[in-house]
């Protein structure tokens, strides 16, 4: 049986077309995934993302442990402030791709990919027990539910939604004073939230997580406020497609167990100079020596029905790779995407073609992000 958020009932009074996902049933969109899409380029939407996992790590050996497990440095975050890292085997392909946050000294909120959480925790448990420090690690996923507030007009009312200054992580006077990717905890009426100003549309936003009864209240007062400055509810359509155009990877597309950070092009969140740490040595040799496979995005130059993952992609007559992401894109109403080809293909400017239902369609390599704000 598929398992339902906080918001199930919500979803269904707005009308909301729902499918699984990861073993949920979520809203794949309420009136349409271009309109939605562009509520949050535009204005603002809030996405129901209570499916997403929470695991905690705290203890005196929590950041040696995470700098071990994890690609990106640890050391480098204090209270209140996260980071994009990602989670490899010893080949350095990708078990997870993730955000932590170190809420105070010694506690971190790690926050997981929602198809990924029973392998992830399994993974991080077998890890911690070749740990010797002092640890403790929790799957706190069924204790939380979250909405993601996108766009560039949630600044605007964000902060009649959770008044009031920060009480702990991150402390400042505001929601609003908070930067990109810091956290901080505030009172709410229904108790307590964490509120992190990230986000995974390519816009300003906010991404708020609490319990069932205090999420359900977020959700209803963010489409009070937010009404006057065009908030409307988005579904997992819409932020595909907002992912999608700004290149932000996504875990079965462009990333899996057989694709390291380093062909993914999200070779920055891997810091080769902090020590040693899962995946490290595999990482260290491609960073020199190159890969043979790369990710690209490309935009459609011919008129076509959209691009789809696993179409193959052509050069000169020959299949050289597949495409892992595509769609129509809203925001340029073309066909865009991503894909995998090998690595002396993957320049900026290079003619490509899709194959679309048994067809060869045009398109161009072209760099990332592949909408960018104006």
């Amino acid at each position: 049986m598929l398992k339902r958020t906080a918001l199930y009932a919500a979803h269904q009074k707005l009308g909301g077309k729902l499918i699984e996902f990861g073993g949920w049933e979520m809203p794949v969109q309420y009136t349409s995934i271009t309109d939605e899409h562009l509520a949050v380029r535009n204005a603002a939407g809030i996405f129901d993302i209570s499916h997403m996992g929470e695991v905690t790590v705290s203890g005196a050996g929590a950041a040696e442990f995470l700098n071990r497990t994890l690609t990106n440095d640890i050391r480098k975050l204090s209270s209140g402030q996260g980071q994009y890292t990602l989670m490899c085997h010893e080949r350095g392909g990708v078990i997870d791709d993730l955000y932590v946050y170190q809420l105070s000294e010694g506690v971190y909120f790690l926050i997981i990919n929602a198809s990924r959480i029973a392998e992830d925790v399994k993974w991080l448990q077998a890890q911690a027990a070749k740990f010797s420090g002092d640890l403790k690690l929790t799957d706190a996923s069924h204790q939380y539910a979250a909405v993601a507030v996108q766009g560039p007009r949630v600044k605007d009312f964000i902060a009649a939604v959770i008044p009031g200054a920060a009480i702990s992580a991150k402390r400042v006077n505001a929601v609003t004073d908070l930067k990109k990717n810091e956290i901080g905890g505030f009172h709410f009426e229904h108790g307590g939230v964490l509120v992190g100003r990230t986000g995974y549309t390519g816009e300003d936003g906010f991404e708020i997580i609490g319990s069932d009864a205090a999420i359900t209240h977020v959700w209803d007062k963010v489409l009070k406020f937010g009404k006057p400055f065009g908030v409307k509810p988005a579904g997992l359509g819409a932020r595909d497609t907002l992912r999608t155009e700004v290149c932000y990877p996504l875990y079965g597309h462009e990333l899996d167990e057989n694709t390291t950070p380093i062909e993914a092009g999200v070779g920055f969140f891997v810091a080769l100079d902090k020590g040693e740490f899962n995946g490290r040595a595999v990482l260290a040799e491609q960073k020199i020596s190159g890969t043979k496979k790369k990710l690209v995005a490309f935009k459609m130059t011919d008129k076509s029905a959209p691009p789809r993952p696993q179409y193959p992609i052509w050069v000169d007559g020959a299949s050289v790779g597949e495409v892992v992401s595509g769609t129509q894109s809203p925001s340029l109403n073309v066909g865009i995407g991503m894909g995998y080809v090998p690595a002396e293909l993957a320049k900026a400017d290079t003619k490509i073609e899709i194959e679309i239902r048994g067809k060869r369609f045009a398109a161009v390599i072209v760099p990332k992000p592949i909408w960018r704000k104006v």
